[in-house]
């Protein structure tokens, strides 16, 4: 027997269906409010809506829980790389090794991007934000892959997907030297992906970048803790313009430039900015968290929208921003500031009864510091990370034949019925 809950307005009684998920969250479905109350929900930030049924990502924000398709993201954060995840995440199962190696196969033969492309790079000013770039590049993709736009088969997702996730790598690096104003270095299809997007990156002509193992592991977890999230900003704007059966390459482009916020993905470069105000200015962490209980300084990298305890991304990359340090023999003074920042901050009542704890921006700055990467790089950075989880939530929302264009509603405050006036008269 179906749940339901009852909604009582202006004497009629609405039953609205209850929704259960795999592990026993439930929804109200209002689909019908409308229609049979003249009702619709007013929910400010989505914080309490849920546009989709999906089966991509699981959050507990209350226990510091987060699964990629069932599994417990320190598990594949300790035994797997970025490539096994975009497949776990995209097509639903962790690869056989048959599957990874022609996957693999696959970015590599998908690497290159057209000729013509460079010249797009042409057109931004020397000083242009890698993000722009990026997004109106991985946009430009459709021009040059007219079979893709319409994809009507699983062989055709296929081929759309490893281009946008082999190619995101190409182009941002390509950003990036545009920005320094460094020469083009192609992709080698020796390398593996992220030791390849490395080489892009630092590698100068007849000097080849040979990054450490620990570096390349170091970027091969951060990519993977970002790979996805369920609902955020960025992934529900995919999914939104995805509904408008826009394709997957105008899709993941809307993402890009929903992630370059820096309440989202610029994040992690704020707090590297908090951190070097903190270093510059000569205040002791005690001091900016009085402070910011204020209001008068800003403290970023702790609470977050979902998770209400340890955000278990942070602890990951706590851990890991402490072993590459040690082992590329590096010392970083913002990471003594930001444990120091931690440590009296989740000692402060204040801190512990509004449940602000770190979050996964507040040490993975400091991973990218490590390995060189400029922090107008960090939302690039991010985004590719996160390209895996947009592309499995725009097939998901591709996949649901009874999907309709995403089309919220609002409440209307501004005037009311006004007759027109002639611009004499006014």
């Amino acid at each position: 027997m179906t749940k339901t809950a009852q909604l009582i307005f202006e004497g009629k009684t609405i039953d609205l269906p209850i929704v259960e998920g795999t592990h026993g969250d439930r929804a109200i479905d209002i689909t019908r409010l409308r229609s049979e109350a003249g009702l619709i929900t007013y929910d400010p930030g989505y914080m309490n809506t849920g546009p989709c049924r999906s089966a991509i990502t699981f959050v507990d924000g209350e226990n510091g829980v987060l699964r990629y398709r069932g599994y417990p993201i320190d598990q594949i954060a300790e035994r797997g790389s970025f490539t096994e995840t975009a497949w776990l995440l995209i097509f639903g199962e962790l690869p056989t090794r048959d599957q990874l190696a022609r996957f693999s196969a696959g970015l590599c033969a998908e690497e290159l991007l057209h000729e013509d492309v460079k010249h797009h790079f042409e057109g931004f000013p020397p000083n242009g934000h890698p993000m722009a770039m990026l997004s109106a590049i991985v946009n430009s993709l459709g021009c040059y892959h007219h079979d893709l736009l319409e994809i009507e088969s699983k062989g055709e997702f296929y081929l759309a997907a490893s281009k946008i996730i082999s190619k995101v790598r190409t182009i941002a690096a390509f950003s990036y030297r545009k920005s320094m104003g460094l020469p083009f270095m192609y992709p080698n299809p020796a390398l593996s992906y992220c030791r390849n997007f490395l080489h892009m990156m630092f590698s100068i002509p007849h000097r080849h970048y040979d990054p450490s193992p620990e570096a390349v592991r170091a970027l091969s977890l951060f990519l993977t803790l970002h790979a996805d999230h369920e609902q955020n900003c960025s992934t529900s704007t995919v999914r939104m313009v995805g509904s408008s059966q826009a394709n997957l390459f105008a899709s993941v482009s809307a993402g890009i430039c929903a992630l370059w916020g820096r309440l989202h993905g610029g994040a992690n470069a704020g707090v590297v900015a908090m951190l070097e105000q903190i270093r510059d200015g000569h205040r002791t962490p005690r001091e900016v968290l009085e402070l910011a209980k204020q209001k008068k300084f800003r403290l970023m990298g702790f609470g977050h929208r979902i998770y209400k305890s340890y955000d278990p991304r942070a602890v990951i990359l706590k851990k890991a921003a402490h072993e590459l340090l040690y082992k590329l023999g590096k010392a970083d003074e913002l990471m003594d500031i930001g444990m120091e920042l931690e440590s009296a901050a989740l000692s402060d009542p204040y801190f512990i009864e509004r449940k602000l704890y770190p979050n996964v921006d507040f040490y993975s700055g400091i991973i990218l510091r490590a390995l060189n990467i400029p922090v107008q790089m960090f939302p690039v950075m991010f985004a590719i990370g996160r390209m895996p989880g947009w592309i499995a939530h725009w097939y998901e929302e591709h996949l649901e034949h009874k999907s309709k264009i995403h089309r919220p509603r609002q409440i209307y405050t501004g005037q009311v019925l006004r007759d027109y006036v002639p611009i004499d008269e006014r």
